[in-house]
């Protein structure tokens, strides 16, 4: 298996709630909900950076498709990185991820290790880290 992933799936509570938040609110592009033809198919895709997908999808159908029991969500399981270029930007982001919905998990603060990151939360609670690592590369410019 070549280390690659491609789509990026979050189980979601309410499709048409999330869609909102990650189209609307964090201006996500999106051809919206499609799918709704199959029973357990609704699914929506946002397509981001080097080709890289974000889908939300329900999670009970996720379960249903993946024939494992639904369980209670955790907002511990994982977490998804935004790196930014600057401190200003990890304030920005997280203020926009705010106007847009999401709860503020952790403001931005000076990291112990000599960035500057915050955490917010989606609708659905999963974890977003914005971050400005000031060793790695601007992402801006690798774009």
């Amino acid at each position: 298996m070549q280390p690659r992933i491609t789509v990026i799936t979050l189980g979601v509570d309410d499709l048409e709630r999330s869609l909102a938040f990650y189209r609307d609110g964090l201006g996500f592009a999106t051809e919206g909900i499609v799918g709704r033809e199959f029973e357990h198919g609704a699914v929506a895709f946002f397509d981001l950076a080097s080709g890289l997908r974000l889908a939300i999808w329900q999670r009970k159908d996720i379960a249903y498709d993946a024939n494992v029991p639904l369980g209670s969500p955790s907002p511990a399981e994982f977490t998804l990185g935004h790196n930014v270029g600057s401190k200003e930007e990890v304030d920005r982001v997280l203020a926009e991820a705010r106007d847009a919905g999401a709860v503020i998990a952790v403001p931005a603060h000076d990291t112990f290790w000599g960035g500057y990151a915050g955490y917010f939360q989606d609708p659905d609670g999963h974890l977003w880290e914005v971050v400005w690592n000031p060793q790695w590369d601007n992402p801006e410019e690798s774009v």
